[in-house]
């Protein structure tokens, strides 16, 4: 029996600060896999390839260059018009690499790569599946089903939800029900922040059976 494929999964939030990049470097040491975020927005502290590096202390090999990399922290489509680029979706076609693979968006589905190409738009293209971070509290129904609701118009596949945040009593029920997607994990909050906990906390809730199930 040929073993199974490696898993390349594409990390996307529900709306700005929810966590996306500490759940991106979660599934990364957890999956043992590279990194590629190709739209980066804002480079202060390195961006978020360089927070992955610093958090997860990678060599450098695990962490793909991006595509794009601007200066200013604002939406792709501005910051590459406010440095006189253009997106080109042909210059995010999938690295070919070996091994498992974590692909961190730039900002929500909707959020525009040019005016004419939205980041949904490049998911259609890609295919891969997705991992949809949520903040686990006030606010997450509404921003969470509406982004579940936009992958299933576009057939784009979901792996599950990770929420980010304090515990709530009620909406991982709630989303699981009506989102129809399941829940992968739940990322608490660490303090302090760090691979160890990161890694305490994959074991415990056992995230690699129920990404791979």
């Amino acid at each position: 029996m040929s073993p199974a494929p490696a898993l390349r999964l594409v990390v996307c939030g529900t709306d700005t600060d929810v966590g996306k990049t500490v759940v991106s470097a979660w599934l990364v040491q957890g999956l043992g896999a590279l990194y590629w975020k190709p739209v980066q927005s804002g480079l202060e502290g390195g961006g978020d390839r360089g927070r992955v590096q610093a958090l997860l202390d990678l060599p450098d090999e695990r962490l793909l260059p991006e595509a794009y990399r601007f200066q200013a922290p604002v939406s792709p489509h501005w910051a590459a018009e406010q440095e006189g680029v253009t997106i080109e979706p042909h210059r995010l076609e999938m690295p070919a690499v070996a091994g498992p693979l974590v692909v961190e968006t730039a900002g929500g589905l909707l959020v525009p790569l040019r005016r004419d190409w939205l980041q949904i738009d490049q998911l259609q293209r890609w295919g891969l599946p997705v991992v949809l971070v949520a903040r686990s509290g006030l606010g997450t129904l509404n921003h969470t089903l509406l982004s579940l609701e936009a992958l299933a118009q576009r057939q784009i596949p979901v792996l599950g939800l990770i929420l980010n945040g304090p515990a709530h009593a009620d909406n991982p029920r709630t989303l699981q029900e009506l989102g129809r997607v399941p829940l992968l994990g739940h990322l608490p909050p660490l303090e302090p922040l760090t691979a160890s906990g990161l890694d305490q906390e994959w074991q415990r809730q056992n995230i690699l059976h129920r990404l791979r199930n």
